[in-house]
């Protein structure tokens, strides 16, 4: 019995420290209870917000870097725990308003993730729709992009910052 004791709670803490290394965040994920707005993978755009111009896609869908991946990376850094937060965008999708097409690219494998001047591209699956920024800054490590492919450090407006809160999740 005192085996089970202590296989349990060890098993406990690297679950915990693995979704820890992706950047989990504390806001209270609810990912089970409500699905995302439906991602539209053909088509990389730039959208203003409350931190700027951002790169969207079709649908207004965020999507962010992952500081671990680093720049002009074939391979990412997010595991399997890590994924199901931060789904990657897959495939190379075409160019759209505001966004070089020269930028966009994808990493190798079996199945590429579109890139953004060398970036693997993910989504926030907290971001329920178009224009949420609910990853945007999670445990430093995860930011939106500009229209030149680099990290958006701006932290979101609260509502109490810019008076509506804009639905962008805070």
């Amino acid at each position: 019995m005192r085996t089970v004791r202590m296989i349990v709670p060890g098993l406990a803490l690297a679950a915990a420290l693995g979704l820890a290394g992706c950047g989990g965040g504390s806001s209270g994920s609810q990912t089970a209870n409500k699905a995302p707005a439906a991602m539209d993978t053909s088509t990389v755009r730039t959208s203003e917000s409350p931190i700027g111009k951002i790169l969207v896609d079709g649908g207004g869908r965020t999507l962010y870097l992952f500081t671990e991946d680093g720049k002009n990376t074939n391979s990412m850094n997010c595991d399997a725990a890590c994924l199901k937060l931060w789904p990657p965008l897959e495939g190379k999708p075409k160019a759209g308003s505001g966004v070089d097409a020269g930028l966009i690219g994808t990493t190798k494998g079996d199945k590429p993730q579109a890139t953004y001047a060398g970036h693997p591209l993910y989504y926030y699956a907290d971001d329920r729709k178009a224009g949420d920024l609910k990853g945007q800054g999670i445990d430093k490590i995860w930011y939106a992009l500009d229209p030149q492919g680099t990290a958006v450090k701006k932290a979101v407006p609260s509502a109490d910052d810019n008076g509506n809160g804009g639905g962008y999740g805070y």
